[in-house]
């Protein structure tokens, strides 16, 4: 039963990751956490969960976590995130999601540890020529954190091809709000996701919001992208996890999204509507690489998984992105 099967999360003082724990310790998984903090805050980590500050590059380390707390799974969010400085240094992206990935999976399979779930993106398809997007829709990354993300992927299908192990790839599309009971949130400053954005602009932590573009192929002009709650995404790892130990033999690649875009603007729209304000625009030229839509197909998910999200709707996401921020700023004593 995998409800017992000790998991240890790697990233797990992220935003995602911090959230996967919840989940898990919401239904009486045991957890451990691995994180270097580089990213990560130690006040995401919920009391009595097992702690270890430490690289997942360190195989001697990987190697007594596993060993002390029994586990039998890992969830791995650990990475570094941001596109655009993924282009500035290349190098820092491959050393980070892929040869360290590739580390972690050695230590993992010596260990005898059987399943692995992985943070995956949608990024894995690049500039897609059709939207909504399927997982077998062509992969062609235009950006060093795609690639790094995409090579892990193939190591994990060769690593399970040749060993004792079975993984799911989750490629997410836009993550966004907060646990509904206030535990967890982005934390991350200077994060660029929208909504983290517009909601930081609302509670006056910034002046205004970018708009990058106002003339693509949609229906008001701005990018259309699919954004899905975080704790629905985590909830569909630990589904996920289920499925894995259920079927050993058998891996997954599954998109997470809602097939449902909306708009920079519509987002902005939602913020106002819940903020009952008016956040200030500024209209600005496109971003090199970015699609005018980028949407999930979700139909694998559905069908794999017993999954329902809970949270798909837009004033709720941007609602609990907003009482975290305010939290977050109680907790830093702003």
């Amino acid at each position: 039963m995998s409800q017992s099967l000790p998991v240890l999360v790697t990233g797990g003082a992220g935003y995602i990751g911090s959230h996967a724990v919840l989940a898990l310790r919401d239904r009486g998984t045991p957890v451990a956490v691995i994180d270097n903090l580089t990213t990560g805050f130690r006040f995401a980590i919920p009391d009595g969960v097992a702690f270890y500050e430490g690289d997942i590059a360190d195989a001697e380390l990987v190697a007594r976590i596993v060993g002390e707390q029994g586990i039998g799974a890992v969830m791995h969010f650990a990475g570094s995130i941001i596109v655009p400085e993924s282009v500035e240094n290349p190098l820092k992206y491959y050393h980070n999601n892929t040869a360290k990935s590739r580390a972690l999976m050695e230590a993992l399979v010596g260990a005898g540890v059987r399943h692995m779930i992985f943070s995956s993106t949608a990024a894995t398809y690049g500039v897609p020529e059709v939207s909504p997007v399927a997982e077998d829709s062509p992969k062609q990354p235009i950006n060093p954190y795609g690639w790094s993300k995409l090579m892990t992927e193939q190591m994990l299908a060769d690593t399970a091809a040749a060993h004792d192990f079975n993984y799911c790839a989750l490629r997410y599309f836009n993550v966004a709000g907060a646990d509904p009971q206030c535990r967890s949130g982005q934390s991350t400053a200077g994060a660029t996701h929208l909504i983290k954005v517009a909601v930081e602009a609302a509670l006056g932590k910034r002046d205004n919001v970018s708009v990058f573009g106002t003339d693509y192929d949609t229906p008001d002009g701005t990018g259309v992208r699919d954004y899905i709650h975080v704790s629905d995404l985590a909830d569909a790892h630990v589904l996920a996890l289920d499925a894995l130990v259920a079927e050993p033999e058998r891996s997954m690649t599954m998109n997470c999204g809602y097939g449902r875009g909306f708009s920079v603007l519509e987002v902005l729209d939602a913020v106002d509507r819940v903020t009952n304000m008016k956040i200030e625009r500024v209209m600005g030229p496109r971003r090199a690489g970015d699609p005018d839509s980028l949407i999930s197909d979700p139909s694998r998910i559905k069908k794999t998984l017993p999954w329902q999200p809970n949270h798909a709707d837009l004033d709720e996401i941007v609602a609990h992105a907003l009482a975290w921020e305010r939290k977050l700023a109680e907790l830093r004593g702003r």
